[in-house]
């Protein structure tokens, strides 16, 4: 097995304790709206939905997958700390064992924040990654972002 280790960061003009809210604590039902061409719903399959809980993703219409599961590794409300791994699901592609994330919400002198994004991608045997395929995972990523900021932006009173 082998690990390829990646991060990202990306800067908002909404404070990271709204962004933590958007992105963490009611992502499930947020995001949806927001893109529901990327996810249709999220259903909560064992937990409570803290720590150990595992969330089933289904993707839109337009995505090349049809779902993944998510396992919640840890959640830090003081910090804006998010822990989850994709343990299941046909975007692993039968190349990858695991993607475990980490997300980290942390102001930004312009009062925004910075989201701080490590993730692991865990391969089967001696299989390698493409730089390709990161860096659409990247693009992805930072779209969602983006379109999580619009709404906010556009909805003031949204995740407060």
């Amino acid at each position: 097995m082998g690990i390829v280790h990646y991060e990202m960061e990306v800067t908002t003009s909404i404070p990271p304790a709204r962004m933590f809210k958007a992105f963490v604590l009611e992502a499930d039902t947020l995001i949806p709206k927001v893109v529901p061409g990327a996810i249709q719903h999220v259903e909560l399959v064992e937990g409570d939905g803290g720590v150990g809980s595992i969330k089933k993703l289904t993707f839109g219409e337009g995505s090349q997958f049809k779902y993944v599961k998510h396992k919640i590794e840890g959640i830090d409300n003081e910090n804006f700390t998010y822990k989850y791994s994709i343990i299941e699901g046909d975007a692993l592609m039968h190349t990858l064992e695991k993607i475990s994330y980490e997300t980290k919400f942390v102001a930004s002198p312009d009062g925004g924040s910075i989201c701080k994004s490590s993730s692991k991608y865990f391969t089967i045997g001696d299989i390698e990654i493409k730089e390709e395929e990161i860096k659409a995972g990247k693009e992805k990523a930072l779209g969602l972002y983006k379109a999580v900021e619009a709404y906010l932006l556009a909805n003031p009173d949204v995740c407060n």
